[in-house]
């Protein structure tokens, strides 16, 4: 049996927030355009994570300060 204040069954997953890939880009004049800003280090493929006061890449937790 469980006790009062005691939780049962397992635990429910966190479900992500998945962007689509067309979220990114941007067609303009006929050519592909970034949205957002790549890594310096880790290249192009690479974009980086927008926070309130930040941005960071995931790759290689490189990070430029806003003001």
């Amino acid at each position: 049996m469980v006790e009062k204040g005691e939780k049962s069954g397992k635990k429910q997953k966190k479900k992500k927030l998945k962007m689509k890939k067309s979220a990114y880009y941007e067609i303009k004049e006929g050519r592909l355009e970034r949205k957002k800003q790549t890594c310096p280090k880790c290249g192009p493929g690479v974009f980086l994570a927008e926070h309130k006061d930040r941005l960071v890449c995931g790759h290689c937790s490189y990070t430029k300060w806003t003001k």
